[in-house]
């Protein structure tokens, strides 16, 4: 074997051996968990006009961009669209989310005849403080809610509420 070939396979072989001791990533380097994906989260409300309700639950994306949309098993009581909105992260565990909803209110009896149905009568405004468990599975957090007319006027309603969130997995 000449010299060229006896260099090559010993920087082959050096390669090799340390290729395979090199240490394997410590578990502080890898990523924390994110909010990042699909929630599903109980709420209630302390006071405002959503305290009565015991049985509150809300379903939220999280899009790795910073946008959410939620949505909750009283949508249609009366009928609203979903809620939409930012979140972002404050501190290590620690998000916030800050996300919109129309509101609706029924038309005069006579208008339902005609198909009115349901009309505009402003907006909901829920700002949440989220903290994420060490796992990333679970988080809890503090809500408030506030309500405005067409106008951009506050209206009564708002209120304070605490949630209970499981990440939506396989």
């Amino acid at each position: 074997m000449d010299l060229i070939s006896r260099r090559f396979l010993w920087a082959a072989a050096l390669t090799l051996a340390a290729a395979c001791t090199a240490p394997a990533p410590k578990a502080d380097t890898l990523a924390a968990p994110t909010l990042s994906g699909a929630w599903r989260a109980s709420l209630q409300f302390g006071s405002g006009a959503f305290a009565s309700i015991k049985d509150l639950e809300f379903m939220y994306v999280f899009n790795q961009g910073g946008t959410m949309t939620e949505s909750s098993n009283y949508d249609g009581a009366p009928p609203v669209p979903p809620a939409y909105g930012v979140w972002r992260q404050t501190g290590p565990s620690e998000y916030e989310a800050k996300y919109e909803f129309y509101i609706t209110a029924p038309s005069p009896p006579d208008a339902f005849k005609t198909g009115a149905g349901w009309l505009p009568s402003g907006r909901g405004v829920f700002t949440e403080k989220i903290t994420l468990a060490a796992d990333g599975k679970s988080y809890t957090s503090a809500i408030r809610y506030e309500a405005f007319d067409p106008k951009g006027a506050v209206m009564q309603g708002g209120g304070e509420a605490t949630g209970r969130g499981v990440r939506i997995e396989f």
